[in-house]
């Protein structure tokens, strides 16, 4: 059961992912965070370059992933932010940040020693 559960949590990060490039997001990546967080299996990032890009980001990754798998985020914080916007899928998390403050927080350098997931290859 774990493991059709984390093939799900694959499969919606990286649709989310996908969904984030299609919108111009920059530097996207999916770092795979279930063994040591257990909260979570993935972080989705992604850069902007501004307000309205991190908005109509957000609202793409919500509005296809309900399509997709009549699913909602269970939160979402800084809607109203002009540098982070974190969306809590439960299964994954998708950070969306400004590039100023994604190179601050450098989540990437904190998760470093974990798997970085291959989203633009073909399953």
């Amino acid at each position: 059961m774990k493991k059709l559960l984390k093939s799900r949590s694959t499969r919606l990060a990286t649709f989310a992912a996908r969904t984030a490039a299609e919108k111009l997001g920059l530097e996207t990546l999916v770092i795979d965070v279930g063994d040591v967080i257990g909260i979570t299996d993935f972080f989705v990032i992604t850069s902007c370059n501004n307000q309205r890009h991190m908005q109509s980001i957000r609202k793409e990754i919500e509005m296809k992933v309900s399509e997709e798998e009549n699913l909602k985020p269970i939160r979402v914080e800084g809607k109203e932010s002009e540098q982070w916007i974190l969306m809590d899928y439960g299964i994954f998390i998708v950070h969306i940040f400004d590039i100023e403050r994604r190179s601050f927080y450098n989540l990437e350098r904190l998760w470093l020693d974990q798997p970085i997931l291959d989203w633009e290859k073909d399953d």
